[in-house]
């Protein structure tokens, strides 16, 4: 941005600027330290001006003695106003001379980066002992226009207004430096982190080209699979050679090969491509993992009671990151003395199939086949055993990719058989229902379920969630196959926002609700609240069972001092929760007379929840009702025992 050294337009001849009165003179060198980097991790270039600058001086006299500025005169602006520069000075009119100020006001002058290095200042000595301090400079050539070539993903709008406000003044270094450093950040946010300038050059008459090389794919290759088949990890790649590398992509990319839970780690490296200048090759390093397992374990549930489990799965079945799994499970089916519980053993049994890649990759296919023996927490007292089978297809939405749609069709069928005759007839005859309402109470059958639903997660993990949302809306159309007047559809829906408190705490709150859309839903399909997943602090079913709900939850999760400070991830991932729970069934069933269980309620309590990989989050909570807890509740509370977490 130099130009001849002529001092053309200024009103001051040569022997003028070299009068012998004693001046300073000083002189910058040129410096532009824009530089055209090749390196793929470059993301910012700043100028840096000089710290010292030359100065040839006769001795100077005006220096020697303490002397006050009368004025300051500048020769050679043109675009650049005087007021700005007299801001930036340190010397005022009126204030002391020293030449070790004007040295530096001089270098703050040329660092506003409108000036070349031909700067000369000349202090003079007026009749009155005060100073004249005369500041002669010139000005870059001033940037008439901006070009800019090589940009695809990010809009030449977008650039431009980065250099707003330097078009008609003299040209920048410092402001284009900055411009540049603006320009690879707006590339780098959308998570073009390998675009770079290549180049920025002025014509004569002012325009400055801006040339940018976006980064983009020569090849794609994948290194470590031995089990696994190329095409597997490759569908799931959906970066392509071609494309302008996006590490936002890419890392999609690897957390869907991730999630096939066939890999132990899965990684991406970047070289330069040896064949095309400005590309990139991209190696997609995965490291197999063992897939084939047998587990054995057991626990607590409220549900379930004290139960084993084994299962037997394969998470890269034939190669093709699919999964298939048998799994079983025997427990008690007896826990905190439920009375309206049938006292009988649970037995489970699931065989399901997994495949992550199902037309594309943004869809997947998971079936299953059940078979469930147990006491019912529907129907008091009674033997609930459910068999059939469902095939889902889920989809994550291309416009949100926070959006997962899903459809699912499945049949069941549903066999409700007395637990307990004398029990419930005692019942009956105490709350004087007809004995004609129990046959409804034991009516099931076989059904087939068409249910559409939408998930929304925009959560930071699924491990330790501390913000984001979870919302999920379903609907359920359940066809009776054998009674087609048995035929009824319903709506469920639920939202949670994860609020962060301090460095490692949060707060949730949750909303739920559902409700029949039309026909009666049988009993043993009604919905229910009380236990874990819904009101805490009472029995399965204690709130109430009903066709209609809502319900709310707010709860605080901490780590507990020190313990989330160890190496241990079960440690890590364990939090103390304190919560309060409410809600409300509608529309209540004949089970809410006989057991004269209260429909609403409030209650508050705390637990402990940690994060089980492959079952979802644990949780053991104690709550206390703060409203009626029933004839068959307990005003101290009760422990209820949850794993997983319910999404509808």
């Amino acid at each position: 941005m130099a130009v001849d050294d002529v001092w053309g337009g200024m009103g001051l001849s040569d022997e003028a600027l070299k009068h012998d009165n004693g001046y300073a003179n000083t002189v910058f060198d040129k410096f532009t330290n824009y530089s055209n980097t090749q390196d793929p991790n470059y993301t910012n270039t700043e100028g840096n001006y000089p710290t010292n600058f030359s100065s040839t001086t006769t001795s100077d006299p005006i220096d020697k003695e303490k002397r006050i500025i009368k004025d300051i005169e500048f020769y050679g602006l043109n675009s650049v106003s005087e007021q700005e520069l007299r801001e930036k000075m340190q010397m005022k009119q009126g204030g002391d001379y020293t030449r070790d100020l004007l040295q530096t006001d001089l270098k703050t002058i040329y660092e506003m980066g409108y000036f070349t290095e031909k700067m000369k200042a000349i202090p003079s000595k007026n009749d009155d002992g005060t100073v004249t301090v005369k500041i002669v400079v010139e000005e870059n050539i001033p940037v008439k226009d901006f070009t800019i070539e090589g940009n695809t993903v990010v809009s030449t709008e977008d650039i431009l207004a980065t250099l707003t406000g330097m078009k008609g003044k003299p040209q920048n270094i410092a402001m284009l430096n900055k411009a540049i450093a603006q320009i690879q950040e707006l590339y780098t946010s959308k998570g073009y982190i390998l675009a770079r300038i290549d180049s920025v050059d002025d014509d004569p008459d002012g325009t400055i080209n801006i040339s940018i090389k976006e980064g983009i794919i020569d090849k794609i290759m994948i290194e470590g699979n031995e089990k696994t088949k190329d095409y597997i990890v490759a569908r799931n790649i959906l970066t392509e050679p071609g494309m302008i590398y996006n590490e936002n992509l890419v890392k999609e990319d690897l957390v869907r090969l991730y999630a096939t839970q066939a890999f132990k780690d899965v990684t991406r490296e970047i070289e330069p491509s040896e064949e095309i200048p400005d590309a990139y090759d991209i190696t997609i390093k995965i490291q197999e993992q063992r897939t084939a397992s047998i587990s054995v374990g057991g626990g607590l549930d409220t549900v379930t009671g004290l139960f084993g489990s084994m299962g037997i799965s394969e998470n890269n079945f034939r190669g093709r990151c699919e999964r298939l799994s048998l799994t079983g499970l025997v427990g008690t089916g007896v826990i905190l003395n439920d009375s309206s519980v049938k006292d009988h053993m649970n037995i489970q049994a699931e065989l399901s199939y997994f495949k992550p890649y199902f037309y594309n990759a943004d869809t997947s296919l998971n079936t299953r086949l059940f078979f469930r023996d147990f006491g019912s927490y529907q129907i008091p007292l009674a033997i609930e055993r459910r068999f059939g089978g469902e095939m889902t297809v889920a989809h994550r939405l291309k416009k949100n990719r926070h959006a997962t749609a899903s459809f699912s069709l499945g049949v069941e069928n549903i066999d409700v058989r007395e637990g307990d005759k004398n029990g419930i007839l005692s019942l009956y005859q105490r709350y004087n229902v007809p004995i004609s309402e129990r046959a409804k109470q034991l009516e099931g059958g076989l059904f087939m379920s068409l249910s559409p639903a939408l998930i929304y997660d925009t959560r930071d993990s699924a491990t330790v969630t501390r913000h984001g949302t979870m919302a999920s809306l379903r609907f359920d159309e359940n066809i009776g196959l054998d009674g087609f007047d048995r035929t009824h559809g319903k709506l469920t829906g639920m939202i949670k926002q994860y609020v962060p408190v301090g460095k490692k705490s949060s707060l949730s709150f949750t909303a739920k609700g559902g409700g029949a859309i039309h026909g009666d839903i049988p009993e043993v399909m009604a919905f229910r609240l009380g236990g874990p997943y819904t009101v805490r602090g009472f029995k399965m079913s204690g709130v109430g069972t009903g066709n209609a709900f809502i319900m709310g939850s707010a709860e605080f999760a901490t780590p507990i001092p020190f313990l989330d400070r160890t190496r241990i991830a079960f440690l890590n991932n364990l939090r103390f929760t304190a919560w309060v729970d409410a809600g409300k069934v509608f529309d209540g069933t004949v089970s809410n007379t006989i057991y004269d269980r209260p429909m609403y309620a409030v209650s508050a309590g705390v637990g402990l929840k940690v994060f089980i990989p492959g079952m979802g989050p644990l949780s053991i909570d104690y709550g206390i009702p703060l409203t009626n807890s029933g004839r068959n509740g307990s005003d101290n509370g009760y422990f209820t025992f949850g794993v997983g977490d319910l999404l509808y």
